[in-house]
């Protein structure tokens, strides 16, 4: 019976085998890149290096200034996970538990803020970080985490929302007060969806690139991102793909990282957010 069962199954779990290596193939491609010289990548005979190398890897860090740009990557990183916690977390309490007038109608103009394109409030926000005076400091990249985010505060909102009253009530007769309960009842039971929150935070602050384009000019600030564009072409203007690939990996390297060590946290962050409308 199992058996029956087992090659029922078999052609769906072979067709999710094809398309996972499909969505690895570029990762694949880009480690084993990395590992070839740069002759053997323009011939374009062989996918895997033969003999493979380290010399990719030790140029990148000898000579691209890798660890000033994960020095960067890192403090704008930390800064925008600090803000987006704080806020967010704040935020998304206050819409789940005061009942105040207006609640419901300034959550929904909340939410529309997600339906107006980026693209619509760059030009807007970049005169205002110049009026500012925060051109070529991290400001403009992390302040806007400390002002919280409409996405961030639905789904915490959401989770809020589904806790029993009970636990609201037991704290409430042991003179716990509202900041008490969040940081000591409420937050530790919202483990999994603030693992969500600051993994998307991470990864969209650790992959942006168009803000550090921005805001970012002078060279000893750039983050990874920008430091991988600025190296994309040697002095006499042929890529260095294999130098390339070596940073690419370097700087995805810490993503995959953490998705590893939380990725209990996410998945299950994802599935009991939308509990309760």
């Amino acid at each position: 019976m199992r058996v029956w069962r087992g090659a029922k199954r078999a052609p769906g779990h072979l067709v999710l085998i094809a398309i996972s290596f499909l969505a690895l193939m570029p990762l694949l491609y880009m480690f084993s890149t990395s590992l070839q010289p740069l002759s053997q990548i323009l011939k374009g005979t062989q996918l895997i290096p033969n003999p493979p190398t380290l010399d990719a890897y030790g140029f990148v860090l000898t000579r691209m200034a890798f660890l000033t740009y994960l020095k960067n990557t890192l403090i704008i990183t930390l800064g925008v996970l600090v803000g987006s916690f704080l806020s967010n977390t704040l935020a998304a309490y206050g819409f789940a538990r005061f009942r105040f007038p207006g609640r419901e109608i300034v959550m929904g103009a909340l939410l529309s803020t997600l339906m107006l394109p980026g693209v619509v409030r760059l030009v807007p926000t970049y005169i205002l970080f110049l009026k500012l005076g925060w051109m070529n400091t991290f400001l403009p990249l992390i302040v806007p985490a400390w002002f919280g985010s409409a996405f961030f505060i639905f789904l915490l909102r959401q989770f809020f929302r589904g806790l029993p009253e009970e636990l609201f009530d037991a704290a409430r007769i042991d003179g716990a007060n509202e900041l008490t309960t969040l940081f000591r009842i409420v937050i530790p039971l919202a483990k999994p969806v603030l693992a969500t929150m600051l993994i998307f935070s991470a990864q969209g602050t650790w992959n942006d690139f168009m803000g550090p384009l921005l805001y970012l000019k002078k060279a000893n600030l750039r983050t990874l991102a920008l430091g991988l564009y600025a190296f994309r072409s040697e002095p006499q203007g042929v890529p260095s793909w294999n130098n390339l690939m070596a940073g690419a990996v370097l700087m995805v390297l810490p993503v995959l990282v953490l998705f590893v060590l939380f990725q209990r946290y996410f998945i299950e962050g994802i599935s009991v957010s939308g509990i309760k409308g």
